[in-house]
């Protein structure tokens, strides 16, 4: 099998902790210039990319600026800086759990992306982190929710980074996460849901189908209140997007603050920061696979409705 040749390294640095935007000419022919194939690839709009090209902008490997007439070169990397979006900032802390050479792990606040997407590039915990700690090699191992809040594993070194996230991809990180919902007595727990969940890109939600399970959750109570809510161990198998979101849904006790599910009455605009919802990725427990030390990290939030239902409701 051959092997695909590494990208050179980025001649731009990054920008408020946001990397430079990578693109590779494809192998295929069909444009007489860089230019051309940039106008009709990113679809900027009329004049964005003439200007970007005339303030020397867009770079080649070597960092020089790209001229508007360079020939089409397949297979050629050109960078650039776009435009960061205005985004409200996110006024929650990023606590950092544990820092070495090969990781850190953070416990992220609910409203914050865990990486650059959409509208959501600078105020994010790999920007942040990368800001805040001066750590600019810093890539996320895997994501949650920018609604969820809880822990998230962070690689420094590019070279271990696969390592890693090899952990999560091969089920080999044990996570738990907790919950505030309704009480349902007629529910039996602990049970584990198993069901088939598709998510569709561009779709706000994923659904269940029939078919042959991907998405498996352990579902257990751990507390009970008298106001007719529980406190949730979640433990999932699998990761499929909005998982347990999902299942906890389809037993009827969807987590407080779901603006997704069973209905959806969302998505969460940016700067509305009431009613979080209740959801936290509370330990995450595996085995380096660079150092071989045993790791168990554990969140010390306390989820806002189970400490005090009324001041949460109250937004």
């Amino acid at each position: 099998m051959r092997r695909r040749t590494p990208p050179p390294p980025s001649p731009l640095p990054q920008r408020d902790g946001v990397d430079p935007v990578r693109v590779r000419l494809p192998a295929t022919e069909g444009w007489a210039t860089v230019r051309e194939h940039l106008v009709e690839r990113l679809a900027a709009g009329p004049g964005v990319i003439d200007a970007m090209f005339g303030a020397g902008l867009i770079v080649g490997a070597d960092g020089r600026a790209v001229a508007p007439d360079a020939p089409y070169a397949p297979g050629m990397f050109v960078w650039f800086h776009r435009d960061l979006p205005e985004e409200v900032p996110v006024p929650f802390p990023l606590e950092v759990v544990h820092r070495d050479e090969h990781i850190v792990v953070v416990d992220k606040p609910h409203f914050l992306a865990t990486t650059p997407r959409g509208g959501h590039v600078a105020q994010t915990a790999l920007a942040r982190l990368r800001r805040e700690l001066g750590v600019p090699t810093l890539t996320a191992a895997h994501r949650l929710d920018r609604l969820t809040a809880g822990l998230v594993l962070f690689t420094v070194r590019p070279e271990e980074r696969g390592a890693y996230q090899t952990l999560f991809r091969d089920r080999r990180v044990a996570k738990e996460y907790e919950a505030v919902a309704p009480c349902d007595p007629a529910l039996a727990l602990p049970r584990t849901v198993r069901s088939r969940i598709v998510k569709e890109r561009g779709v706000l939600t994923a659904r269940e189908v029939e078919g042959e399970p991907n998405a498996v959750s352990r579902v257990e109570l751990a507390e009970r209140r008298g106001d007719g809510l529980g406190r949730y161990r979640l433990v999932p198998a699998t990761g499929q997007t909005h998982q347990l979101r999902v299942h906890m849904a389809s037993l009827g006790v969807p987590i407080l603050g779901d603006p997704l599910y069973p209905e959806v009455t969302g998505p969460v605009p940016a700067g509305d920061f009431r009613r979080p919802l209740q959801l936290l990725a509370r330990s995450l427990e595996f085995t380096d696979p660079v150092t071989g030390e045993a790791h168990r990290f554990r969140s010390t939030r306390v989820l806002d409705a189970w400490a005090s239902y009324d001041t949460w409701a109250g937004g």
